[in-house]
């Protein structure tokens, strides 16, 4: 790259004037990142948010270039490695946060007014994921006999979870009376 295109990359970088990129090229000996970080010691550039380090230190030794790109490829892994264990962590509280709730709550199954069974909302997830085919049916058919169900629990602010359950329990009466 010729120093004129060095300019401009440095300009479009750093948005500074032609001569600001000029002489900051000129002091760093052509090197377009210690360019960049001639301007940022100048205050003319923002440093990049979150802190970091760096150093205008000049290295001579044979080879660096094959070490930085090395560097390169290992930082870009531990980027990528970084965010997946980041994702994963978040996934897990997630998860680990949905299991408090759901242990906090119940799913009361009542009869005649009267609390005939109680547990966890985390307990009634697990049976709709690993046996929808065998819960919801069961569920259902307790409609059918008279069984009424209801949420419980700190964290249920809204009742219209509740009122939508009450809801189907008054259509499956309405649909006994008409059939039956």
């Amino acid at each position: 790259m010729d120093t004129l295109e060095q300019i401009e990359k440095l300009r479009t970088i750093a948005n500074v004037s032609y001569e600001e990129a000029k002489d900051a090229l000129e002091a760093a000996n052509g090197n377009l990142l210690d360019a960049v970080i001639y301007l940022e010691k100048q205050g003319k550039v923002e440093p990049p948010s979150g802190g970091g380090f760096y150093s205008s230190e000049k290295k001579t030794t044979a080879g660096t270039s094959n070490k930085s790109k090395n560097w390169e490829e290992k930082n870009s892994n531990s980027d990528k490695e970084s965010s997946l264990i980041s994702f994963l962590k978040k996934l897990w509280e997630f998860c680990l946060k949905m299991i408090r709730k759901g242990n906090r709550n119940t799913f009361e199954v009542l009869k005649n007014g009267e609390t005939k069974a109680y547990f966890p909302v985390t307990i009634l997830a697990l049976l709709l994921i690993f046996a929808f085919w065998a819960t919801l049916p069961l569920i259902i058919i307790g409609l059918f006999l008279g069984f009424r169900y209801r949420f419980t629990g700190p964290d249920i602010k809204e009742q219209t979870i509740n009122e939508t359950i009450e809801n189907a329990a008054k259509a499956v009466e309405n649909f006994k009376k008409d059939n039956f």
